[in-house]
């Protein structure tokens, strides 16, 4: 009866051994959705506190991620140390992750403006080819979310953090075609026409 029973614990068929392996199957997804996750340090400051004994130093970091398919986050961490600092930015990033629509997956659906406090930033479309023209925290905003395409430029201020939230606030406002139609109770190839005669009129104008 001895042998019985441990031979029973010892199976992997056992009830226990079945709650495990689910367990363990729910963590590869995770580990496989986190490892299509591209991250990017845009910031790293240091932080000093006046105390009674003197001054105590923390680190502040900035952290974009993103899984190049119009996924895009950000996030900040602060801690004693570089390393604990950019953890806590890059979970928090991960957790507010946003979904952009894109055109062919490669840039923008229209021109667009952002602002948050005295950052002001705009975002237009390009053409193929054009590549990423922006600097420095809109250009890691980009490059995570896939974008391969795109005009961009800061008005304000050159505060990653305020720079950071501007893009954000104009990547919000991008509306899909596939949006617009439904919104307006009309078809795709509707609000697409409309928008390549927008586009050619100019030229028209110009033949006459």
């Amino acid at each position: 009866m001895a042998e019985e029973t441990t031979s029973q614990t010892k199976s992997p068929s056992g009830g226990r051994g079945q709650g495990r392996g689910r367990g363990r199957g729910r963590d590869r997804d995770n580990d496989r959705e986190e490892s299509d996750v591209n991250d990017r340090l845009v910031h790293i400051n240091r932080v000093a506190k006046v105390v009674k004994g003197g001054r105590r130093f923390s680190f502040a970091a900035l952290v974009v991620v993103g899984d190049g398919k119009g996924r895009v986050g950000f996030g900040n961490g602060k801690a004693r140390e570089v390393p604990e600092a950019i953890r806590k930015a890059t979970d928090q990033a991960k957790r507010s992750m946003v979904r952009v629509p894109l055109r062919d997956g490669r840039t923008l659906h229209h021109d667009v403006k952002g602002r948050y406090g005295a950052g002001k930033v705009v975002l237009r479309s390009a053409p193929p080819g054009t590549g990423v023209i922006a600097g420095g925290p809109m250009r890691a905003v980009f490059e995570t979310m896939g974008v391969q395409d795109v005009v961009a430029k800061s008005v304000g201020t050159a505060n990653p953090y305020n720079m950071v939230k501007a893009t954000f606030d104009a990547l919000k406002r991008m509306n899909s075609p596939r949006a617009v139609a439904a919104r307006r109770n009309m078809k795709v190839g509707e609000i697409v026409s409309r928008r390549g005669s927008t586009v050619t009129a100019p030229a028209a104008n110009s033949d006459e």
